[in-house]
């Protein structure tokens, strides 16, 4: 029985794999953007100023008004 069970949710994660990649090659082929929104370049400069001047990443999104995630990115190049 647990086989079987087995076999369906492979037959599944299939399925649901199959329909996302076709959903990603749609939007591509219509020529949408896909992935994170790019930082400008003036958000980057004051970024990485405010890291010089020794502020944490959690204060620097704060003051920008960025999440920490797009100062990590930033901070990291």
């Amino acid at each position: 029985m647990f086989q079987m069970l087995g076999v369906f949710a492979e037959f599944e994660r299939g399925m649901i794999r199959e329909r996302v990649n076709a959903g990603l090659a749609r939007a591509k082929a219509k020529g949408t953007k896909l992935g994170r929104r790019p930082v400008g370049p003036s958000v980057e400069a004051r970024i990485r100023e405010l890291k010089a001047g020794g502020m944490g990443i959690l204060k620097i999104g704060r003051t920008i008004g960025v999440g920490t995630s797009v100062v990590q990115r930033v901070v990291g190049r």
